[in-house]
């Protein structure tokens, strides 16, 4: 592994649960993988467990997390190739990076899409960037279009689940179902999830939204598709909830029905399935208290476990660097 933007940069997923699961039941195992080595997270939009995870995750590996607020501590930087820098920023990428590249040795970046121009958004622009200059490894804390250790927290989770339950011989059906929300959010986490749970084969997957939320074919090829969320609940083992605006028609809301708010009447349809969200979420918005605080909801385990896909990822990229055998 030589950086970690998404599904395509994890290798065996398989093999990088067991690895998260491994540092769940031993969290000081490596405890000095990381000593004398720094890891630098950057943050363009707020955040909350994705901070507080990988600086746990970078501690229990032995390494030094400094955390920086682009958004708020520092300059406005400019990311735009041959740009006439006369306007509001101040540095350029390409002289911001490769210096905090010489300050770290792993580059942790959280970027965040406009929802106004879906051509820049999906170029994937300022993450692009500081990989091509920063010059050291790089961990997508989230992108404009991906949230891969959300998706890889996500299948640890499911992992988790499936192996104390009564699924172990058969896939497991997982349902994610759009969800109202008061305001328009970005595709990433529903196409992270729709790209992992694709890549790793072992559920029958189905994505169920109102008409005119499609997400990019690129992300959910694989799945079923229905615009009919009760019969995409019919059997499910476990149900993601997660609201995103629309892909075509970029960043608008068409509807905000609150009959797609998942109650715990919807939640007899299915197979007492295991309910998830990536967390914030709107109670009663998107999730009635019901389930958010009935035992199907697993949403607090899944959002612990952000901790253990952090630290298999940086501890894979720390053996990358010492260039070890599972590099």
């Amino acid at each position: 592994m030589k950086q970690f933007i998404s599904v395509y940069d994890a290798g065996n997923i398989n093999a990088l649960v067991e690895k998260a699961l491994m540092y769940k039941a031993e969290p000081l195992k490596d405890k000095t993988l990381g000593a004398g080595k720094r890891i630098g997270l950057l943050f363009l939009n707020p955040s909350l467990r994705t901070r507080f995870s990988t600086q746990v995750a970078a501690a229990n590996l032995g390494m030094e997390a400094i955390v920086f607020n682009v958004d708020k501590e520092g300059w406005a930087l400019e990311f735009e190739e041959g740009a006439i820098m006369s306007g509001s920023t101040v540095e350029h990428i390409k002289d911001a990076a490769p210096v905090l590249g010489s300050y770290f040795d792993i580059l942790c970046i959280r970027t965040f899409p406009s929802l106004k121009n879906r051509e820049d958004d999906y170029s994937e622009l300022y993450i692009t960037q500081f990989i091509k200059y920063c010059g050291v490894p790089v961990i997508s804390l989230e992108s404009a279009t991906l949230h891969p250790l959300q998706s890889l927290t996500d299948t640890i989770t499911i992992t988790e689940e499936i192996k104390k339950s009564k699924l172990k011989s058969q896939k497991p059906k997982i349902v994610l179902t759009w969800a109202p929300h008061v305001k328009a959010l970005p595709q990433c986490v529903a196409n992270s999830f729709s790209q992992w749970i694709n890549a790793w084969g072992e559920a029958d997957f189905v994505i169920t939204h109102p008409e005119d939320y499609e997400l990019k074919e690129e992300f959910t090829k694989g799945a079923t598709i229905t615009h009919n969320q009760d019969e995409a609940l019919k059997n499910a083992d476990f149900v993601y909830v997660k609201n995103w605006s629309t892909y075509k028609d970029y960043g608008k809301i068409y509807e905000n029905d609150p009959d797609w708010m998942l109650t715990e009447e919807k939640l007899t349809l299915t197979n007492n399935a295991k309910v998830m969200h990536c967390l914030p979420v709107r109670r009663n918005v998107e999730l009635s208290d019901e389930v958010l605080d009935s035992a199907n909801s697993i949403v607090t385990q899944q959002a612990a476990n952000r901790v253990w896909a952090a630290q298999a990822v940086i501890s894979t990229l720390l053996t990358s660097l010492k260039g070890g055998i599972n590099s």
